[in-house]
Formats: structure tokens, sequence, C-alpha cells
């Protein structure tokens, strides 16, 4: 059992940005052979990682390892989340041939655990669902013993079936991200509800009880400990499985600032909480990313081997 670091009330909200990143966040810029050999494949295949166009700051390590998240559905994005360093504004026309693309790079690095993830595309009639479920299939079919996992977006005001066409292709997990706490929705997530994402992840465990749920949220927006610990609570209630927690990075000044550097004392703390929640598996640290280590993440998880 860890040692509980108390967090009062004012510790956990700053009211001016910070300045300057601490030491626990500093990170090797990439320059491994094999991320120069994932950057050639991705290049040759046509293919997107959010890695790359979140500017992630784990692209070195989790690259070096072999491991990506695909980003599908082009690389522009109808949403202008204050959070975000993806590009915001008219889409591409959908590409046909990602799907397949995707899988066979998915097979040339011999992935036995695939991430998907995408832009939000409210263009489109059905978010973008169906081009989903091609990719979840094309995946299957190359690499039938590889587990899959999904990010999506929210498919605001899209029909309900769109989350049921998705969920027909069977991914292994559901991941969506509640980001921050409700208060901060309309400055950090505009484009979104917070009771809309968290619905979204009830009814993909309701269409499939075996499907394992997963989201995460960042620090450093401007939350309270207590906002946190509550979001925490509504995961549970909806069934969650799988938590991350991390901190928040400006992209750039055009960017929210970051208020507030939790220490990994405070991470260690907050973590000590969210598995006593009853939490399946929790990934709680500064550098902490939704994707970062999720095969072994879901491994554990299927292990039954608890928290990381």
């Amino acid at each position: 059992m860890p040692t509980i670091i108390p967090i009062h009330e004012a510790d956990a909200v700053v009211g001016e940005p910070m300045s300057g990143k601490p030491k626990w966040l500093k990170v090797r810029a990439p320059m491994s052979k094999e991320y120069k050999q994932l950057v050639e494949l991705m290049r040759n295949q046509k293919l997107n990682t959010v890695c790359e166009e979140a500017s992630c700051p784990n692209i070195g390590e989790c690259w070096k390892h072999g491991s990506a998240t695909f980003m599908i559905l082009g690389r522009v994005c109808t949403r202008t989340c204050a959070f975000c360093d993806v590009e915001t504004g008219r889409p591409d026309p959908v590409d046909a041939s990602e799907p397949k693309n995707l899988a066979d790079a998915a097979a040339a690095m011999k992935l036995k655990h695939v991430v998907i993830t995408s832009v939000d595309r409210d263009d489109l009639a059905d978010g973008g669902a169906a081009h989903y479920a091609a990719t979840i299939r094309a995946v299957k079919e190359l690499l039938p013993e590889t587990t899959i996992e999904v990010l999506t977006p929210d498919f605001q005001r899209k029909p309900s079936s769109c989350l049921d066409t998705l969920m027909a292709a069977k991914p292994d997990i559901f991941n969506h991200n509640l980001e921050t706490v409700p208060r901060l929705y309309r400055s950090v997530r505009p484009g979104a509800r917070y009771f809309t994402s968290l619905r979204l992840l009830q009814r993909a465990k309701e269409i499939n009880p075996q499907v394992v749920t997963k989201s995460g949220i960042m620090l450093g927006l401007g939350e309270t400990r207590d906002e946190v610990l509550q979001v925490l609570d509504d995961m549970r209630e909806a069934g969650i499985d799988i938590l991350t927690v991390g901190q928040y990075l400006r992209p750039s000044v055009k960017h929210h600032p970051v208020m507030k550097y939790w220490t990994p004392e405070e991470f260690d703390d907050l973590k000590y909480l969210a598995e006593k929640k009853g939490f399946g598996m929790v990934a709680c640290g500064p550098l902490v990313r939704s994707s970062f280590h999720a095969e072994d993440v879901f491994k554990a998880l299927k292990l039954g081997k608890g928290k990381t």
C-alpha cells in the first residue's frame, strides 16, 4: 500500500499558468533505428499516427519498441479542443484503401495488439463508424490472433446505430476518453458533452458485455482533486474497466495553459484511490497517455494481475 499524500483543495488547482517543465517530465528525443523505420513504413502506407499528430511525448519509447497508435479518417479534425495539437478544419474525403493499408502495416510490424483512433468527423453521417468497423475487420482478417483496441470520438448528434455498427466488428477494447472534469468542458472540450461521452462508454458495454471499456483524463487543466475523484466515481458507475491518468502538457502557446504540474507522489495517491474504487487496471503517472503500453495493460487485466 503506498503512502497517502494529503492533497489539499488549494494545491490541486492554480489560478495562474505554470511555466517550465519539472524534471520528471523530461524525455529523450526520438532517435532510434526502429523509430526511423516506423516513420518510413507509415509514409509508404500513407498512414497517420496520433503519436505524431498529437505530439505525444512518448513517441520515442513506443516506436523504439514497435508500438504505434494508428489514426484513421484523415489528419484534420472537425473539433477545436483547447488541449489538442491535431489540425482543425475541413477534412478530406475518407480513404477507402485505409483499412487494408493499416492492416498491412500492422502485419509488417507483427503487432499482437493494434490501437486505432481517429479525428472527430462530424461531417460524416455516421461519424466514421463504418470506417472503424471496416478497419477492425481488415486487421482481423490478416491478424486473427491480434487484439484490437479502438479509441473513438463521441459520435455526438449521430444515430445510436453508429455505435452498433462499430461494435458489430467486435473490438477487444472500447476506449473513449473523458479528458477532463465536467466544469472545464466548455473551455477545454467545447464541442463535447461530459455525459454524452460517459453514456457512450456505458452503451458499448451494454451492446457487448464482454468488451473491455477504457477511459482516461488529463490533469493540470485547472481541475480540483475532488472533481477528479467524482469523475472516477462516474466512470466506475458506467462500468469502465481500465483507467488512464496523465499530466496535460501544452503543445504550444496557442493551447490551454498548464495550470498545475501534479507531482509523482500526487499521481501515486490518485492511483491508490482509483484502485480502491474497483477499476480492473489503473495506469496513472505524469507521462501516462491513453495508448501508452496499451498491450501490457490489457494483458495484465486479462491475467488478473491488478494495477500498473
